[in-house]
Formats: C-alpha cells, sequence, structure tokens
C-alpha cells in the first residue's frame, strides 16, 4: 500500500541468511520436525537446488512476520539461502528488472506499479493473495467515541470532524485538526480526503509505524484525543482500544483524482509480487512464496511476539511449531 509503517527492531543495513544444509530440517531447529525426514523433506532433496532468494522487508512489523515465516521455511525446509532487504514499499518494485528483489511479500495496492512492472515491463508477476485481508483509514481512541458519539457519523456527514478540530489540533498542526500519519512511504490519501471533504484538518508524519503507536499509546494513556492513520492487520490493535471512524464507502473511480477524494479508502486484498526472473527460474522456493497464504490472527501473533521478547526466527519457529499442517501445505509436492 501506500502505507505508513515501520518494521521495529530491523537494522537498516542488508540481513543475510545463507543456506542452511537439508539435514538441519531434521534437527531441533527445524518447525516442527523430528525424528526421520518428512515426505517433504525427502521431495525437497530431489528438486533443483533452491538458491539465493531476495526478500525485500518493507518497513512495518506486520510486513517483518511474514518475511521471518517465510524465509525460516525457505531456509530449513529447501536449504535457500535468504537475504532480507529492508526496502520501501514503492522502492521495491524497482528491484525486479534489476534482480535486486525476487519477491514482495506483503503488496499493498500501487495499481500504478502494477501497470508498469508487471502490465507493461512484464519483470513482476502477481504472486496470488496471502490471505490477509487490510484496512486503512482514521482511527480515534475508544474512550474519545464513547464521550462524543456524534463523531461516528463521518459516513454520512464527513464534516462533523470539523467540529472537533480544536480538539485534535497540536503545535505542529498550525492551528488546524491534525490527523497522525506514519512513514511517508506508506499507502496514504489522507491530504486528498481533507481536500474532498473540506475539513479544517493538517497531515502531520510522525515518521514510522513506531513513532504512531507510542503517539497513539501516550494519547490513551493520558485520555487525550488523537486521530489518526491506522491500518489492519496489526498486532497494535491488542494493546489499545481504536475506532475506525468510516466515511463514504469506497466505489470504483472515487478516487481518480489523486489531490481531492471523497470517499474511503478500499479494502485491500493483499498479494505477493514476484519478479518473473524468478517465477521462471525453477527455484522451488518460488513454489512455497505463491502458496504461502495464513491469516490477519496468524499475521498479528508473529508481529506481537517480534514486538516482545523474541527474535525474528524464534517467533516463525514457535508459530511453525504450533501450525504444521498450514506451512506444509505451502512446500513444492511430489
Amino acid at each position: 500500500m501506500t502505507l505508513v509503517r515501520q518494521g521495529p527492531r530491523r537494522l537498516a543495513a542488508v540481513v543475510a541468511t545463507f543456506g542452511i544444509i537439508l539435514g538441519a530440517c531434521t534437527s531441533s531447529n527445524a518447525p516442527a520436525s523430528a525424528g526421520a525426514p518428512s515426505a517433504s523433506t525427502a521431495a525437497a532433496a530431489s528438486m533443483a537446488p533452491c538458491g539465493t532468494v531476495n526478500i525485500a522487508v518493507n518497513p512495518w512489523v506486520g510486513y517483518e512476520a511474514d518475511a521471518a515465516v517465510v524465509g525460516y521455511v525457505l531456509q530449513h525446509q529447501l536449504a535457500c539461502a535468504v537475504v532480507k532487504k529492508d526496502i520501501g514499499g514503492q522502492t521495491s518494485w524497482q528491484g525486479f528488472p534489476t534482480g535486486e528483489v525476487d519477491a514482495i511479500l506483503e503488496n499493498w495496492g500501487h495499481e500504478d506499479l502494477a501497470a508498469k512492472y508487471i502490465t507493461t515491463d512484464k519483470t513482476a508477476q502477481d504472486a496470488g493473495q496471502t490471505g490477509n485481508e487490510g484496512i486503512i483509514g482514521w482511527y480515534i481512541p475508544k474512550f474519545f467515541a464513547d464521550a462524543n458519539p456524534d463523531i461516528l457519523t463521518t459516513k454520512t456527514n464527513p464534516q462533523i470532524l470539523n467540529k472537533y478540530a480544536d480538539q485534535f489540533k497540536t503545535s505542529e498542526s498550525g492551528g488546524k485538526g491534525q490527523i497522525l500519519d506514519g512513514d511517508p512511504s506508506f499507502v496514504t490519501q489522507d491530504q486528498a480526503m481533507i481536500n474532498g471533504f473540506g475539513l479544517n484538518f493538517k497531515v502531520v508524519y510522525s515518521g514510522s509505524e513506531a513513532a504512531s503507536n507510542k503517539a497513539i499509546q501516550s494519547a490513551i494513556d493520558q485520555q487525550k484525543p488523537i486521530l489518526a492513520y491506522y491500518y489492519t492487520p496489526n498486532w497494535f490493535s491488542a494493546k489499545v482500544a481504536l475506532v475506525h471512524l468510516e466515511f463514504p464507502a469506497y466505489t470504483p473511480g472515487c478516487d481518480a483524482n489523486k489531490t481531492k477524494i471523497a470517499c474511503d479508502y478500499p479494502p485491500y486484498h493483499l498479494n505477493k509480487i514476484v519478479s518473473t526472473k524468478f517465477a521462471t527460474s525453477g527455484s522451488p522456493a518460488y513454489t512455497v512464496i505463491k502458496n504461502f497464504t495464513w491469516t490477519n490472527d496468524d499475521q498479528n501473533s508473529v508481529a506481537a511476539d517480534i514486538t516482545g521478547s523474541m527474535s525474528d526466527d524464534d517467533a516463525a519457529k514457535k508459530w511453525l511449531d504450533a501450525n504444521p499442517d498450514k506451512w506444509k501445505a505451502w512446500l513444492p509436492q511430489g
């Protein structure tokens, strides 16, 4: 998406993890595998070598959870050399024709980029849905919605927000109400919605998912109003009580004018994008990525562990150990 998010504890440098021998699939480090090799492991031994897989890691924790789980399976089940690259959502697409990026594991829309790289240049391909259903929108604390129930009429009366602009203003919003966005690289149409609905508000960027979460948590702890760009799936939803302000529903074409939009965000059926070179390489890693699918709850559980005390690998292994039927279905069969 043109999302606003940031990966929490990830180094800005490229993180490279090199292949692990297939025998590791039967070690205590392999997900849910002990004793004799599984049928999938035996099948993997007869496949073409996996080689190196370059996975873009976009800056939000949910995506980091995707990469942690997929990367762990590729390493421990197919002996792939997995290279995770911290790149923004839009910039990731530029790596397809150069070979720097083989896969984006969680794509939020980007119809313009799909038109260029998939339809016109044919350097990328849609690799199917992740199973995650994405929602982007404007959210307020539940305590504020409970105290001011008429603010929830934005679906039929978006201008009701102007009544509360003074309560949402900050030192950075120049006398207007503030809508707190995150990372400028995230999918966002907030300024266009302000223009389209005639709202006395200003977009202020926190700079990252982590900074936005901190601001939201602080406002709720202090019982202060905050209006924030937010999205699900999002592990942070279990930490805070937020209410989604709905606007007139999205219809195809309502966002055609990118500077003045009078409708809500569309729903996002999140998908995976891969380079054409990777898709046609014969690498079994492509099959795993194409088959990768899970739920919002699955992603949130791994993301919550990553933001807690677990490393990416430990959080991935915990989920994989608990869900063998899910990840085994991603593996090449036969």
